[in-house]
Order: C-alpha cells, then structure tokens, then sequence
C-alpha cells in the first residue's frame, strides 16, 4: 500500500494542515526528536517537565476505555444478554501508541489487558520507557502485554502488516511534519472497524495565551521551544480530514477506497458510531485534567482528545 497515493486523495486538507514542504512524505521532525531526547529523562517525574501530562493521562485513559465500551455495546447483537464488562474493554486487544515518549499511557493500557506496542522515534525515550516497565513484572518483555520499539510510524507501517485495534497518538500531531501524511499512517495501521486516538492542542488565540506564553514563557512549567503555534491542528480540520479520508480496500480491486471515516457534510454534527471530539479541562487549584462534556461550549479550544473509528470491512 502506497500512503502518498492514499494522501493524494485529500490535497486540500493536506495543504490546511501545517505541512513543511520540504519533506515529501516522512514526518519525523529532527530538531523535535533532539529536544525531546534532551528532556527524556525526566518522563517518570511527576512534578518535572513532564507534570501535566502525567495528570493528564487518566483523563486520556477514561476517554479511550469510554468509546472502547460504547463501541463494544453498539456491535452487540441486539438480543445479546450478556453485559460487557466496562473494566475489560482493553483485554486481548492489540494497541499501538505511537510516539509513546516515557511510556505513561503504554503502560496503563497494558494494565488494562491491551497487548501493547510503543513505538518513539527518540531512543532515549524507549530507553528509559523500558526502563521504567521492567520494575513490574507485569510489563516485562516475558509477559508479551507491553513491548517497545524505537521506530517511526512510517517504518513500522512499512516493515510489517501488522494492524492494530487501539492506535494512540497523545500530543505528538502538534510536532510533527506534514501532518496529513502523519494521519495517513495512524489511519492504515488500525484494523477495519478499529479505533483511533489523537490528543492535541487547538490553534486558537487561547492555546497559544495558555500553552505557550504562560506555561512555556511566564510560569516556565513547560521548556521554551515545546510547542509551535503554526503547528496546533484545530478539531474542524482533523474532522474534515476524516470526511475525506478514505482507506485502501483489502479485499476489493487494489485501487478501490472505502467510504470516508465521517460520512456526514460539513456542519457540527458527528454521528456517535464514528466520531467524536471533548475538550480536556484543567483545573489549577485541584492540579487536576477533567473531560468535557460532550458539546461542551468552548471546551475543545485548547487541549482536547479525538476518535474516530475505521469503516468495517463491506462498509458502504
């Protein structure tokens, strides 16, 4: 499968998304590796570099085990009996989180019973990911739940034909190049009728006020130089992204597509089978990240999560 063909089918939206011309289809920035690598042995302190994302990961996981659930109920059988139990939606299914950094969210879905592989582009940071999931014998390499690889997603989509039920993607699509292409990939490693996961920061005027200029350049809880405004990707182009998206088939003529992720137009309105946006919400005097409410006014200009799921194989 070729994924430049794949991204030639959505030429507006790739030139939309923050794309660098000069790279044609990787999206692997180097300087954003090397400054990530500098920083990554502080992934395991929770009151370091790293703060708000470990207070951000349960809400990230909360959202993940949510759909996961919905979902499971929604392809139930509608005179099944038997009631799904919300605490092993994860059990025995294959996660990909890519760009995993330190492993915070790896090692939760591994917890949950996901057979799951993280994948960075910084060795350092699958270094000390390994590290870290090798004090519990949970996660050691013997027990096959928690795996780490230092690769990119474009090579792992390459070397292998692999396919995923859970891919994850957590605040890395505002550091990479080409992001259109980036998305491609994260859409073709998920298995027909799987599941994808983004969490990233919206280009809005209060992203950058809270983002940049006050966590990066007043309060210095985050390194100058994290985030990139011009790269922030805003949740109406990530969904219109998906509405024109379509996936290679694998069992039709190779050069047939699917229907689009989203199939509705253009307008507010997602369907709940296929997609959905929430805003994360952090309070500063609990020091805690809350979940929006669905449709939550305002919630998603700044930090949010996104899902969206692969049309089912014979998906019309």
């Amino acid at each position: 499968m070729n994924i430049r063909r794949v991204s030639r089918t959505i030429p507006r939206l790739a030139r939309k998304l923050h794309t660098n011309p000069a790279v044609s289809s990787g999206s692997v920035n180097s300087d954003e590796i090397a400054f990530f690598s500098k920083l990554s042995a502080h992934w395991w302190d929770e009151h370091g570099e790293f703060a708000f994302l470990h207070r951000m990961n349960p809400a990230r996981v909360q959202f993940i085990k949510d759909k996961l659930l919905e979902a499971a109920r929604d392809d139930q059988p509608v005179d099944a009996t038997e009631e799904i139990d919300p605490h092993s939606v994860l059990k025995g299914l294959d996660a990909l989180d890519i760009g995993c950094g330190g492993g915070l969210l790896s090692e939760s879905l591994a917890r949950l019973g996901a057979r799951t592989t993280g994948i960075d582009a910084s060795s350092s940071n699958i270094s000390i990911a390994a590290t870290h999931a090798s004090a519990d014998p949970k996660l050691t390499p013997s027990s096959k739940s928690l795996t780490y690889i230092h690769t990119s997603a474009e090579d792992i989509l390459a070397s292998q034909q692999n396919k995923y039920d859970v891919v994850c993607s957590m605040e890395v699509l505002e550091h990479v190049d080409n992001p259109a292409a980036f998305l491609s990939t994260c859409a073709e490693l998920v298995k027909p009728g799987g599941h994808l996961f983004l969490s990233t920061i919206s280009r809005t005027p209060l992203a950058y006020a809270l983002t940049i200029f006050m966590a990066e350049n007043v309060l210095r809880k985050v390194s100058r130089g994290t985030h990139t405004y011009s790269k922030f990707i805003k949740p109406s182009e990530l969904i219109q992204f998906f509405r024109e998206y379509r996936s290679p088939s694998t069992t039709s003529a190779p050069e047939s597509l699917s229907r689009p992720w989203i199939t509705t137009p253009p307008g507010p309105y997602l369907p709940r089978t296929q997609a959905e946006v929430r805003g994360l919400i952090y309070n500063p005097l609990q020091a805690k990240w809350h979940l929006a409410s669905r449709n939550a006014w305002g919630a998603t200009d700044c930090n949010y999560v996104f899902w969206v799921r692969k049309p089912k194989e014979g998906d019309a």
